[in-house]
């Protein structure tokens, strides 16, 4: 499996221009994809800079412009809690940004919720029947953008460092049922099916993750580090902040490969919105 260490770092100064830059970048590529297809198909992320980013783009001047009928929203991995539980992505999703946009409930692929009677191995079944239903011919689907976080550990999606799904080399929805992050229980996309996404971007922020980040940069194996599997089929870049970023050691940190949120507005992001 491929791993982090060639992809494109942009460094912000802050969280705050973090989000912003992201979500200036969202609503391009967004847009883009929507002029050309007429679809755009997200896998979004939960976690506290997750949530920053939605907000980011809901407050974004053309957030509105975008024709959001075409978008289909899914997530790589959610908390088995109930529906109305705080700790769901989708909730907070929900808030953050998609209760704004008017969309229908066959536009969101959410997970089971715990409340539903549903078993967390069934949960996992009707997951994986709902995803495949959005694929053609029985395959899964393919997905525009994905974003990704990254904890202190390494995790990505429900993916631990020394689980067993960290070395699954399929695309497939699982059931987690022992999480050491809590909740325990959990439904999750395995890295391949995130994986393919066209792009994949994660966005970290915090000098608690440059540990992780410096071993996935390093390239680190997947079992130890499972972001460092992260690989869109055309792109794949780490946004992260300049707090972050400092404490990577020197010896990574190259100029081809690591550019400043300047750098990248002036490659990505039309004058008329930055």
């Amino acid at each position: 499996m491929s791993t982090l260490s060639d992809k494109r770092v942009v460094v912000a100064a802050t969280p705050e221009e973090l989000a912003t830059l992201v979500a200036d970048k969202f609503v391009v590529r967004a847009r883009k994809v929507l002029e050309r297809t007429g679809a755009f198909r997200v896998v979004l992320t939960g976690g506290g800079m997750g949530t920053s980013v939605l907000q980011a783009i809901a407050r974004h001047p053309s957030v509105h412009a975008l024709d959001w009928s075409g978008v289909s929203v899914f997530w790589g991995d959610e908390r088995f809690v109930a529906a109305d539980d705080p700790e769901r992505n989708d909730r907070a999703a929900k808030i953050a940004l998609l209760d704004q946009l008017g969309l229908k409930d066959s536009q969101l692929v959410s997970f089971p919720a715990a409340d539903h009677t549903l078993s967390l191995d069934a949960a996992a079944e009707q997951a994986r029947a709902v995803l495949l239903e959005h694929g053609s011919a029985g395959q899964w689907p393919h997905f525009d953008l994905a974003f990704a976080g990254m904890g202190p550990d390494g995790h990505v999606l429900s993916v631990f460092p020394g689980s067993p799904l960290a070395q699954v080399d399929r695309a497939d929805i699982r059931p987690v049922a022992d999480s050491p992050k809590p909740p325990a229980r959990r439904l999750t996309m395995t890295i391949p099916l995130l994986n393919r996404a066209d792009r994949v971007w994660m966005v970290v922020s915090g000098p608690d993750k440059a540990a992780a980040l410096g071993l996935a940069l390093a390239g680190a194996s997947v079992a130890e580090v499972p972001a460092a599997g992260i690989q869109g089929l055309k792109s794949t870049k780490i946004f992260t902040d300049a707090q972050l970023a400092d404490l990577l050691p020197e010896e990574l940190v190259h100029a081809e490969t690591f550019w400043s949120a300047d750098d990248e507005r002036a490659d990505y992001v039309p004058k008329a919105l930055r």
